[in-house]
């Protein structure tokens, strides 16, 4: 009898229980999807999330926070005062994007460092030179060039061995952003969106019908100005950073040759090799955008060995094969997010 009246006691519960569930997913299918998008870094944002809140206001605050920090074209920010070499403690931000960068720069034997803007700007991605360097001024540069050369103390200031070195971010500030975006989204307990920054992603849920995440990548172009789109595949990267570096989005011509705007930081050279575009996809998108740049610059061999000594991420890659067609490698581990194969 007792056993008959507790069933009984457990029945309006658990109708209670059925009911809020499917107000909640009612509620949850119900409401908006929302867009916000503008200029930042030089590039552009995208931002698509599920709610009732306009967040407008706080992704802005967001972009604007990084910026303050790390742009090096914001004459106030934390990396200008410390490329000029001015008393400054830095933010978290700041050492967030520089302990990613750091870690990632032991991890690759230096093919990413963020002290290489001075080479290229010196090749002409900065200012356009009419002429290549020379051996010498490739030398003089080289000195002051290196991530082992430069320190985050425990005091929050940089430290360098040469007042000489400059600090460019650009390589990973862009997948730090989308990061921070996410992280004010989640704050907000917001479960599906899509956060797009020059092309890093964060993207977690679903989307507006329902289902995963779907993002292209660009097949490899020589169109500077980027006018064809066509994709090469495309991949399902619900829950994931993605990040793409590649050769074919940013090189000028010089003497009838292609340039590419990948400087190997040891060298002080273009990189020369077949790989084409790297895309990664990570945990995070500040490490996604690293290794896809530090692909660029080892080529795709040195970085399937990276890529085997790290299962937190997936790589794939589009090359020039030796008929001169585009041919693709990819991580085994990401097979099953390539939606067309």
């Amino acid at each position: 009898m007792e056993k008959r009246k507790s069933l009984i006691w457990q029945v309006p519960f658990l109708l209670m229980l059925i009911v809020g569930t499917v107000l909640i997913i009612w509620q949850q299918r119900n409401m908006p999807y929302r867009k916000c998008e503008g200029p930042i870094f030089g590039t552009y944002y995208h931002v698509t999330y599920q709610s009732d809140k306009d967040m407008q206001n706080e992704i802005t605050d967001a972009l604007n926070r990084v910026d303050a920090s790390l742009s090096p074209f914001n004459p106030n920010s934390i990396i200008t005062k410390v490329n000029n070499n001015e008393d400054v403690m830095v933010d978290k931000l700041f050492a967030d994007v520089f302990r990613i960068a750091q870690q990632v720069s032991k991890e690759t034997q230096g093919a990413f460092d963020i002290t290489v803007a001075p080479l290229v700007n010196l090749w002409g991605f900065g200012f356009k030179q009419e002429k290549e360097p020379s051996a010498n001024a490739i030398d003089s540069i080289l000195q002051f060039v290196g991530y082992e050369k430069v320190k985050l103390g425990g005091n929050d200031k940089v430290t360098k061995t040469d007042k000489r070195i400059q600090l460019d971010c650009s390589a990973v500030a862009k997948g730090y952003a989308s990061d921070v975006v996410a992280a004010v989204l989640r704050q907000h307990d917001i479960s599906n969106y899509m956060v797009e920054i020059g092309g890093e992603i964060v993207t977690k849920g679903v989307n507006e019908s329902r289902l995963p995440w779907k993002i292209g990548v660009n097949k490899p172009s020589d169109d500077p100005m980027q006018q064809s789109q066509e994709l090469q595949t495309i991949l399902n990267v619900t829950d994931k950073a993605m990040a793409t570096s590649g050769n074919y989005r940013n090189f000028y011509y010089r003497d009838g040759k292609k340039v590419a705007h990948t400087i190997d930081p040891k060298s002080g050279r273009p990189v020369q090799h077949s790989l084409l575009s790297a895309t990664v996809l990570a945990p995070n998108c500040a490490t996604a955008d690293a290794y896809a740049t530090s692909f660029m610059v080892m080529g795709m061999e040195k970085a399937k060995d990276v890529l085997s000594k790290h299962s937190e991420l997936m790589a794939y890659f589009i090359f020039a094969g030796q008929d001169g067609n585009y041919e693709v490698w990819y991580s085994p581990s990401l097979r099953d997010k390539i939606v067309d194969n």
